[in-house]
This record gives structure tokens, sequence and C-alpha cells, in this order.
């Protein structure tokens, strides 16, 4: 196994003074070792990562990193800035950057010590010793742990079998008992790397400052140990700090629980400790296991927690409403809900395409099919199509119940979603069945109950319950207005013409490309997806379909041809994207256009509104259908009038290229690795305000 870092890739003199710039300097001394075989596809890997969630830290650190399949082996490389970089970190710019590169299957050892490195980061010995270090040789040691380095604080935790912080300090004052008080903690993030162990070194150092015997569970990429369950039966709270599911959530059920991102347990881990200590206290201080009527750790009996709140109700920022909340519940349906509109709607547009439009009328592949013979093969293909669509209204129900309420939601909110195709209640029938279905689970959770009974809730009491309140609200009460609305939609949107017509095509191409991906393009995604989820789709819904997907191609297509044409306007970095940025453009994936949005969202978000917009309008006015709900360029021939669809996606594309191009040049050009913003936009912009949600 080679050295993760060697004097070669270590750079105490950084001089760049972007993300970008600092990126593709190390990644270059990555490349010359043999280690990145793609300088530009890494790189552009990296700038994806960045894009979702910026990878400052306090403390002057900066962790950009990813897995890549242009990466041949665990690499990291080190730089150090003497004027600082900005990665979005809220106490300001980094000046200690480190550049970890993962292959896709990476294995465990070099994991483990890239684990072992983020947990020395949250050390400020081990930091100090960085910035005085002289020589790169020198550097790289102390890295790899050759060089004698700060030991940190006694009752320090192994970074995978999550050891117990602050064991022995004492009894806690809040505790009410003569032991400390107790929480287990998990971490993870997207790449398993980095936050998810610096995450959890910051919970235990925090924890021994607090007094609490604190143990996490680190859930990274090398695999994860996972907690004795006895530790998660004695504890008081739980405290989930991930970006990713925390994998086996239901051990932790009936636990009062703090739910949150992983940058918070690395940020602000002090104030979850104390969040944990709170909401345990309104579940009932100094409770034991052995109290009569409660679950041990002080949860609620039954799969609940104090207030009601589940494990999967995430507690999010300080200060999040509502509506946040509501979002995070819909965006759970909708992002499992998709996969089922895109297979489903590509193999039934196949079988209009092999069959003819007439093969919806074709008999049952059981009874008839032959294998020499195209139609049967259209009516397989539309068949099984159509067996996918009709589970788009109960997946939508059941994971917004799940989203709400964890796995006990997922059984009432099928049956609703069911309910709602058979009583043709359809899309508007599933997000109101799925939100009763996790209210009515979450109110069960409410009741205190027999620790007699605990065993049989989730499996027997409350999908029994639940789906009987669910059934009987959607059968008697609110199932006949949802159906009655749903087609008085459907009537008006088959009664859309003229100017009405091109109105809504503008507007849902202004929302297929304000956030490109984000919640606002998946609800107009979504709407029109819905249209089409019929055996057969009345035209305005064929319509709209076409629409959503050619302004939801505008804005990569537009970055790709900005930078070809105008490419001086553009870092390095944004060019190298912009090659990707034709291929995913092409395939109607909007996220294509993130790195340049983050980079400069001033300029290139209302340039895509704009584009989006007038595409939107055409399509609408052209006439173009689509069946298919998804394909970009490639279902093309499924599209009725293509040469004028055609002509509609490339007069967005060209509106969006033209202000991009205005936009920038009012700036002027940058230099090589520039950051793209103008002086003054901010480090919010520079950092990425605009970023996928972790639906993803």
């Amino acid at each position: 196994m080679t050295d993760l870092i060697t004097a070669d890739l270590v750079d105490l003199d950084l001089s760049a003074d972007t993300k970008e710039a600092a990126a593709r300097s190390l990644a270059e001394r990555m490349a010359a070792l043999g280690r990145v075989t793609d300088l530009d596809g890494f790189l552009a890997d990296v700038a994806a990562r960045e894009a979702q969630m910026p990878t400052g830290l306090d403390g002057g650190i900066g962790i950009p990193h990813c897995r890549s399949e242009h990466v041949t082996e665990p690499t990291l490389a080190f730089g150090r800035s003497a004027t600082g970089i900005d990665f979005g970190a809220p106490d300001g710019p980094a000046d200690l950057v480190f550049l970890i590169a993962a292959p896709a299957g990476a294995d465990d050892d070099h994991l483990t010590i890239l684990s072992s490195l983020a947990r020395q980061l949250m050390n400020a010995e081990f930091t100090a010793a960085l910035r005085a270090v002289g020589d790169p040789a020198g550097a790289a040691a102390l890295i790899r742990g050759e060089e004698p380095a700060p030991e940190p604080e006694p009752g320090g935790a192994d970074a995978d079998a999550g050891a117990v912080a602050g064991e022995g300090s004492g009894a806690d004052e809040g505790s009410g008992g003569d032991r400390p008080f107790r929480i287990v903690a998990v971490t993870s993030c997207p790449t398993g790397i980095a936050h998810t162990y610096m995450a959890a070194e910051a919970l235990e150092n925090a924890g021994r400052d607090a007094g609490v015997e604190l143990v996490v569970e680190p859930q990274g990429s090398a695999g994860f140990t996972r907690l004795d369950p006895a530790v998660i039966e004695a504890a008081d709270a739980v405290i989930f700090a991930h970006d990713v599911p925390v994998r086996e959530k239901d051990r932790f059920a009936g636990k009062p629980t703090v739910d949150t991102g992983v940058k918070a347990g690395i940020n602000r881990p002090a104030e979850l400790i104390a969040e944990a200590r709170e909401k345990a206290a309104r579940g009932g201080t100094g409770t034991r296991a052995s109290d009569p009527g409660r679950a041990p750790g002080g949860g609620i009996p039954g799969g609940g927690t104090p207030g009601g709140r589940t494990p999967v109700a995430r507690a999010g920022a300080p200060g999040e409403g509502y509506g946040s909340r509501l979002r995070t519940w819909l965006m759970s349906g909708v992002s499992y809900m998709v996969p089922f509109v895109a297979a489903g709607g590509l193999l039934i547009a196949l079988g209009f395409a092999i069959g003819g439009y007439e093969i919806n009328q074709a008999p049952s592949v059981m009874d008839h099919f032959s294998w020499t013979q195209a139609d049967s093969w259209g009516a397989l293909l539309f068949q099984i199509g159509g067996v996918a669509f009709n589970f788009l209204v109960p997946v939508l129900a059941g994971y917004i119940a799940y989203g709400m309420a964890d796995r006990p939601g997922l059984v009432p909110g099928f049956v609703g979603g069911a309910i709602s195709l058979t009583i043709n209640a359809g899309f508007l029938g599933g997000l109101a069945s799925g939100l009763i279905a996790g209210a009515v689970v979450l109110a069960i959770q409410r009741v205190r109950i027999p620790a007699s009974l605990r065993g049989i809730m989730p499996v027997v009491v409350i999908p029994l319950i639940s789906s009987a309140v669910v059934g009987f609200l959607m059968f008697v009460v609110i199932g006949k207005p949802i159906a009655s609305a749903q087609s008085a939609m459907t009537d008006w949107l088959n009664g859309l013409t003229g100017t009405n017509a091109v109105l809504l095509g503008a507007l849902l191409g202004l929302m297929m490309c304000f956030d490109l991906g984000g919640p606002v393009n998946k609800v107009a995604y979504t709407f029109a997806t819905a249209g089409i989820a019929v055996a057969a789709p009345s035209d305005s819904a064929m319509k709209i379909m076409a629409a959503v997907m050619a302004a939801g191609m505008v804005p990569p297509l537009a970055m790709a041809l900005a930078t070809t044409v105008r490419g001086r306007l553009f870092t390095p970095t944004e060019r190298e994207n912009g090659k990707a940025a034709w291929v995913l453009g092409a395939s109607f994936i909007s996220e294509g256009a993130i790195p340049f949005a983050a980079a400069d969202p001033l300029r290139v978000i209302p340039a895509s509104m704009a584009g989006g917009a007038v595409t939107g309008a055409l399509s609408m006015t052209f006439d173009a259908t689509l069946r298919a709900p998804h394909g970009g360029i490639f279902v093309v021939p499924l599209i009725g009038n293509p040469f004028l669809y055609l002509i509609a996606l490339a007069a967005g594309v060209g509106v969006t290229t033209v202000l991009v191009v205005v936009l920038k040049s009012l700036r002027g050009p940058v230099g090589p690795g520039a950051a793209g913003t103008a002086p003054g936009e901010g480090a919010a912009a520079a950092a990425g305000e605009v970023k996928r949600p972790v639906a993803a």
C-alpha cells in the first residue's frame, strides 16, 4: 500500500486565490504521480461535490473531496495558503486545504487512514503544527503520523468503534441521578470520508466538556461498527448528524432525538448536546428503563418520542418552521416516485414507438404474445410500463408518510395511495393520503401504552389502526371532494388553449430553471408527470410534459454553449464543466448547470429562467407533445411536432447563452482560476447557495 500523502503532494506556498484554483493546483500534483488519470474529469467530480454543500470548516480548514472513477488509489494533497481561500466556512477563509481523492471502490485500510486524519483536524494542536511546519516532507510525515503529533485529549474514541467520551467524568447535574447523562450519536455524510469522522470527533470532544457520556457510531465509507444494543438502551437521548439516511435507524426508536445535518455536528456540537438534554428533560427528567410506563432512555412507549417526534422528524436548523418540514416530507415522496415515473414512462413510450399509438388497446400479453411480431413486443413494453405507473400514487403517499413518521408510516401511506387510485382521486389524493397517514401515525405514537404492548405496536397496532383511519377518511370523508378537484383540474388542463397555455408553459419554464433540480424544479416536474401517469393521457397533459422537459434542458446546454463561444469569461474549471454539460443537458439533467449557478448565481439563474420561460412558452405555442417523462434529446422521435420542439429548445438556449455572455461581459474576463463572481457579491455566492436537496 503506497503512502496516502508524500512530499510531492504538499504545497506549503499555495498561491491560488479561489477554491477552484486550489483544487486544480493540488490535483495537478496527484495527476503528476499517476494517481489521477483524468484531471478535468476529476475536477468536475470535485466541483459537483462542492456544489452540493460547501466544504469549508471553522478554524481555517477546507476539505474539498470526492469519489471519482478517475482516481487510481486513495490520495491526499495538502496546501497551505498565506492569504486564505474561501471554501464557504462561516468564520472565513481557509489557510489549510486538504484535497481528498478516493476511487469508486476504495479499500477499507486507506479509508480508515483518511477517517483518522479527519478526526485529527478537530485537534487544535495538530492544525497548529501544520501551520508551523517548515518543509513538505515534514508536513507529509506529520499527516501520516510518522512524526510526533500532538496527543488528543484524554478519553478520545476510536474512529470506528465509537468509544465512550467522558467516561468517568462524574455525575451530571441535569440527569437527576447518580450517573452522567448518556447520549448515543450517529454521523454520516455523502462520501463517508471526512465530515463523518470530523463530526464524530467534535461531538465526543463537546461531550467531554459537557460532562456527559457520549458514544458515536460513524457510518463511513469504510463500513461501521454497530453500537452495543445495551449502550443504546441505556442512553437518555440520540443525536443524528447526517446528510444521508441513517442505517438501521430502528435501533434508536423511542429515544428523544436531535436530527440535523452533519456540518452542525462539526460546527455546533455543544448546542446539539444541550438540545438533546432539553428534549430528554421534556420527556421526563431522570427516568430509568425500570420506570413503569416509560421506554428505556426516557422515550415514550410505542415507538414515539417526547412531543410525538420520531427519529425521522428532522429538527433541522434552529427556527425551522412547519413549511420547511412540509417541503422535506413532500420531497421524500417525490424522490422515491421519480424512478417509477422514469422507468414506467419510458417503457410506455417505447411501447408506442414499436407498436403504434393504438398499442394501448392490445390484449394482455399473457393471452397473446408472438416472439416474431413487433406489436407483441410493443404491447409487452407498454403493459410493463403501465404496471410501473400504477405504483406512482401509492409510492408518493407511502414515502410522504415515511418522511413524517419513518417506517410505521409506510403501510397506511401505501394503503391511502392505493385508495386514491380506486376512487380516482389521483395525484392530489396521494398527497393528501400521505400527509394524513403520517399525521395519524404520529398521533398514535403520542399515546402512552402498557409496557407489555410495546413489542406489537410497530408490527400490528400502528399499521392496523392507522390504515383503518386513513381508509375511512379517504373513502367516506375527503376522498370524493379530492376526486372532484382532480377531475376539475384535468378538465381545466384539457381546456387550455391560446394565451393561457402559453403563460402556463412560461411559468413551468421559470420553475424548472429556478433551482436546477431543487424543490421548485421538482414541483413542476411532478405536476407534468402526474398528468401523463394514466393509460390515456390528454393532449394538454402531454403538451405540459414536453414544455417541462424542454425547459429543464436549457440551463446546462446554454452553459455548455456559453463556455464554447466565450470561454474567456469562464474559469478553466467551468470550461471543463461545460464539456460535461453538453451531455447532461441533452439527457434532461438540469443539475448539469449547478456548478455554474453555484459560482455565479446572480447572473446564471436569472439568465436560465429567462431562457426556460421562452422555451416553455414556445413549446406550448407549437403544440409539441411528449408521452415519455424523461430522456431528453434521445426521445425526440416520440415527440409530437419534433422539429418545432427543437426550435423552441434552441431559442431558449440562445436566450440564456446571450444573457449569460452579456452579464459576464459587464464584469469582464476572468483570470486563470478566478471564481467567476463579481467583487462584492459575497461569500454566499462563491460558496454556492444553489445546492441540490439530500434527496436525493
